[in-house]
């Protein structure tokens, strides 16, 4: 009879440890949240987890605001459009003669970008990630994500945020990989007095990479000092009047200056269509505002719009390097409203300009900053 009894309680222990782990299983599936893992580097990653850094300065935060996290999703169709993986930075554009438009020149377009798989809708609302090494994928996200953690993965999924950002990256982690991902937001309903402000912004102590991504609607689409921004499709920025009612600044990519990782902007598609007296300042704006411009590297993009399609981050600025890009007419005859280049340091330690041109072939030639 002991046996019996035994063999019985071994049992029951045995089904309860069954019923333990189907739990926990469905849980995880459930929240997908995932646990760090020596598994494979998410598909194209530039670097993966545990790997060393690419040699540079040692990178410090940027100076990305940080409001409130507030508002609420608003639903959007899921799209799920398929697209062949290039390798990373990769460019078809030619170096000379004219160039008709972004994609048929080999650029990014909205063909090349944003996810590559079905997703499944997920009504998180404004959440924060808080393990490390989380990966998403494969998410209809109606809401935002506040990253305190590291090492985390977003990859093939969509987002729509009624945030002041799409993915913001916390001061102290590091680590943060967006591939494939389309970021968008819904126009009025922000709560920066209806707009939205970043659609990505790096407030972390290191690097991060945005690659392949479709990105719209965000006022600072990409707003960081130090990070890794290849193949990205940055474009149809919405203006707003922010919370002081003054309209907001619009750039595709945008840098605050101080910084002491290096930030590289390669072989993307950044558009900014906002008029000058709504607000537009640049594609790619290196401003000085919370300290000198250095360590940035420009290089096979198109830029278009903006009151200048680049500002070069002016007199103080060091290590710029703004290589092989083409300047586009698409919104006004000078790339910009004013003017092609804006703030461009020829004389400053390191700074580089090479191959750059307009669409139609001609050579750019910046003027010098007083």
């Amino acid at each position: 009879m002991a046996r019996n009894r035994r063999r019985r309680l071994g049992a029951w222990l045995l089904a309860l440890l069954v019923l333990a782990v189907v739990l926990a299983l469905y849980e995880a599936d459930r929240t997908g949240v995932s646990e760090p893992s020596a598994g494979p580097c998410p598909d194209s990653a530039l670097q993966c987890p545990g790997t060393s850094p690419a040699p540079g300065p040692t990178p410090t935060p940027s100076p990305s605001a940080d409001p409130s996290a507030t508002g609420s999703p608003s639903p959007s169709a899921t799209t799920a459009p398929s697209a062949a993986t290039p390798s990373p930075g990769s460019g078809g554009a030619p170096t000379t003669g004219p160039c008709s438009s972004p994609g048929a020149c080999g650029f990014p377009d909205a063909r090349t970008t944003g996810p590559r798989i079905a997703l499944e809708r997920h009504d998180t609302g404004n959440t924060s990630v808080k393990t490390d090494g989380t990966v998403i994928k494969g998410w209809d996200i109606r809401g935002a994500l506040d990253v305190y953690a590291n090492d985390v993965t977003i990859i093939d999924s969509r987002i729509t945020s009624t945030n002041w950002w799409g993915i913001n990256l916390r001061p102290g982690y590091s680590g943060l990989r967006v591939l494939h991902t389309t970021i968008t937001a819904v126009p009025g309903k922000g709560p920066d007095n209806g707009g939205v402000d970043y659609a990505v912004s790096n407030m972390g102590g290191s690097s991060i990479e945005v690659g392949w991504c479709d990105i719209s609607v965000f006022g600072n689409a990409l707003s960081m000092g130090q990070g890794e921004l290849h193949d990205n499709y940055v474009h149809d920025i919405v203006a707003f009047r922010n919370q002081g009612g003054e309209w907001q600044h619009t750039d595709a990519v945008i840098s605050g200056g101080g910084n002491k990782g290096r930030l590289t902007i390669r072989h993307n598609t950044l558009l900014n269509p906002v008029p000058v007296e709504q607000g537009a300042s640049a594609a790619i704006g290196l401003f000085a505002d919370t300290g000198s411009v250095s360590s940035v590297v420009v290089d096979g993009n198109w830029l278009a719009g903006g009151a200048y399609a680049l500002y070069g981050g002016g007199s103080g600025a060091t290590g710029i390097q703004v290589t092989d890009n083409v300047f586009s007419a698409q919104y006004h005859p000078n790339g910009g409203a004013y003017g092609l280049v804006a703030a461009w340091n020829a004389g400053g330690a390191g700074n580089v300009w090479h191959g750059n041109r307009t669409a139609d072939g001609r050579p750019v030639v910046p003027e010098p900053t007083p």
